[in-house]
């Protein structure tokens, strides 16, 4: 079997005559044999509050596409910053038709516009991490230097802010530092979806955009998580990935 990796981060198993292919849950990552769950699908056993509760009132069958809607876009957004990190020139417009929705278009920018304005050392985009020791493993938006302190950046393009993004980025710092040794100083959310107009004397935002620091530190974070990774553990004893099978061709007989 010969694996193919994605640029969405899964693992597509092909059979030797190429006649078969297998699909792993992408909710798991495979570490020496292991199976470990992704940070954001632990989280996912986070209480959802009683806001969630209310717009699944609001919204009722409509929810599944507007989450699928809103998970789609946050994906483009999201392998639009890749490719300019990677020194790709971004177009909105190809042969004069529009490339991108306006409105991920926008999103994009202000990326862009923070990323002019502060102007970060590239350390690492879109790095798989784990941790051996929480058995746990996800993919990291950004690692970079401002001013000298080594930041985790989780982009985000939500209506809403969550407690899971504080408890996300801090379990990407803890598996950053099990996996390069290296301490990180501070982590943050740039919200790519925010009520924000305009910049302001000692914070960093600007029109659209904003950098969310959580009040609470790294380990507070760490302590919540480990909270959430207990429930998780007792939902889920045994864990394997669940894998779907089908065939490469198909043709009718004559």
């Amino acid at each position: 079997m010969k694996q193919i990796k994605t640029t969405y981060n899964r693992i597509l198993e092909v059979s030797d005559d190429a006649k078969q292919i297998t699909l792993p849950d992408g909710r798991y990552y495979q570490r020496n044999g292991e199976y470990y769950p992704s940070v954001t699908y632990v989280l996912s056993y986070y209480p959802k509050g009683k806001f969630f509760e209310d717009w699944l009132k609001k919204v009722g069958y409509s929810a599944d596409h507007i989450v699928r809607k809103a998970g789609e876009e946050g994906t483009q957004v999201h392998e639009m910053i890749e490719a300019y990190l990677n020194g790709e020139e971004m177009n909105f417009l190809e042969y004069g038709r529009p490339m991108y929705p306006p409105h991920v278009w926008q999103m994009f920018l202000r990326f862009v516009d923070w990323w002019e304005e502060y102007k970060p050392t590239l350390i690492e985009a879109e790095v798989h991490l784990f941790s051996d020791e929480l058995k746990v493993a996800g993919t990291c938006d950004l690692v970079c230097e401002i001013n000298g302190e080594l930041w985790i950046i989780d982009f985000k393009t939500s209506n809403h802010l969550q407690t899971t993004y504080d408890l996300q980025a801090a379990m990407y710092a803890k598996c950053f530092e099990e996996c390069f040794g290296k301490k990180v100083d501070r982590t943050g959310i740039l919200w790519l979806k925010s009520s924000k107009r305009k910049a302001a004397k000692g914070k960093m935002q600007g029109k659209g955009w904003e950098m969310y620091e959580s009040s609470r530190s790294i380990e507070e974070n760490l302590e919540i998580y480990r909270t959430v990774r207990t429930l998780f553990d007792l939902e889920n004893p045994n864990h394997k990935p669940a894998f779907t099978q089908f065939r490469t061709s198909a043709k009718r007989d004559l």
